[in-house]
């Protein structure tokens, strides 16, 4: 590809097609009308093209003008809006990122984090998905996204910003024997029936390990396809489950009918929650929304969430 125009040469035809002399452009454009007629005359000779009639009153433009002014102003509106969205970062976010989320978090926290990325960074969009951690890891190396929240660990050549550990919360039927009981000993789950999501969640590996290492079966005919469904499910009998604990705080009350949250002997079963994105070195917007996501898990869910160091 020959060398084209430059932006410069590009600036002063616009100038000079709007203000109709080389007089005003050179004024609009604070350099020497010799300057400015050098660059138009070195812009008319890479294009080919006689773009502008010299006459008395002023400068008339060419049908070959007419075409390079209407592209020309195009090319200099994106070139700024492609600085703006870099320099952006030196006061607020701008642009449009492409974000995923898995479904067993999004909907709990993401309306808090989008409402504060709103009103810090008005000029950003966040495109939001949700999804299942897999798909969604596939979308992120395949560039469908930008960044995404989900259960840590995963798989691919990615970097993890670890944001805040979450709780799984024991959750049975109003009816179930465990209901009755203050605190359960883990002993108890040894031959109880353990629901969970199917495999493309990250939540089913550790439900499968917290079953293993306590002698309890993981149902594997009836998969629920979102914490709901896990939560009808148990309220019907047909299985205990480990919610994570924003879904509990956010759908489940003490008063419900069909299930009940107990507590469970030992330390808490945790899991480990980050923002994950493609790039081995951080731009500016990745620590900027993991902070943001940190600062509603400290303020709106204290005493849910345990935060990590960033």
């Amino acid at each position: 590809m020959r060398d084209g125009p430059s932006l410069r040469q590009l600036e002063y035809f616009v100038a000079l097609a709007e203000t109709g002399s080389f007089r005003g452009a050179a004024e609009q454009c604070d350099v020497s009308q010799p300057s400015l007629s050098i660059q138009l005359a070195n812009l008319e000779k890479r294009l080919g093209q006689t773009l502008v009639e010299r006459s008395r009153p002023g400068v008339i433009l060419t049908p070959a003008g007419r075409e390079v002014h209407e592209r020309a102003r195009s090319i200099l509106a994106a070139a700024q809006d492609l600085m703006n969205r870099f320099e952006a970062p030196r006061n607020g976010l701008t642009g449009l990122i492409r974000f995923g989320a898995s479904a067993t978090l999004g909907p709990y926290i993401l309306p808090h984090v989008i409402a504060r990325l709103h009103a810090r960074h008005p000029d950003l969009s966040v495109y939001i998905r949700e999804g299942a951690p897999d798909a969604l890891t596939q979308g992120l190396s395949q560039g469908d996204y930008d960044m995404i929240l989900v259960q840590l660990p995963v798989r691919g050549d990615m970097m993890a910003v670890r944001l805040f550990r979450e709780p799984l919360d024991l959750v049975v039927a109003r009816d179930h024997p465990f209901a009755a009981q203050s605190r359960i000993p883990r002993s108890a789950l040894k031959g109880e029936t353990v629901l969970s999501l199917g495999p493309a969640f990250a939540l089913r590996q550790q439900v499968a390990e917290i079953c293993e290492q306590n002698g309890a079966k993981l149902r594997s005919d009836y998969e629920g396809t979102s914490l709901h469904a896990i939560r009808l499910m148990a309220g019907m009998g047909m299985g205990i489950a480990f919610l994570p604990a924003l879904y509990v705080r956010s759908e489940i009350r003490s008063d419900d009918a069909d299930v009940a949250v107990v507590s469970l002997e030992g330390p808490r079963i945790l899991r480990s929650v980050g923002l994950v994105t493609r790039s081995t070195s951080l731009d500016e917007a990745t620590p900027r929304i993991a902070r943001t996501i940190q600062s509603v898990a400290r303020e709106v869910f204290a005493g849910t969430l345990i935060l990590e160091t960033v």
